[in-house]
């Protein structure tokens, strides 16, 4: 996946797109409420890591929607 922002490429940062990845993939494989808390953690968790450096807010608005219907999955 690209990283953008405002329809521009970031610049290439493989640390952040492959932990990006790794806690969308962990959001998708979620089954049920509880796993999906600890999966919560991890978007927590990678917000504070690299808000430190600067991140697109679009990964954020991402991963929260991706965590939104998960959740929704799960329930069902």
């Amino acid at each position: 996946m690209s990283l953008t922002h405002n329809n521009k490429v970031m610049p290439h940062n493989p640390q952040l797109e492959n932990s990006y990845n790794k806690v969308i993939i962990t959001i998708k494989s979620c089954k049920t409420i509880t796993q999906l808390e600890g999966a919560n953690r991890m978007v927590k968790n990678f917000k504070t890591l690299y808000r430190k450096v600067g991140y697109p807010k679009v990964l954020s608005y991402s991963l929260e929607n991706a965590i939104q219907k998960q959740h929704t999955i799960c329930q069902l």
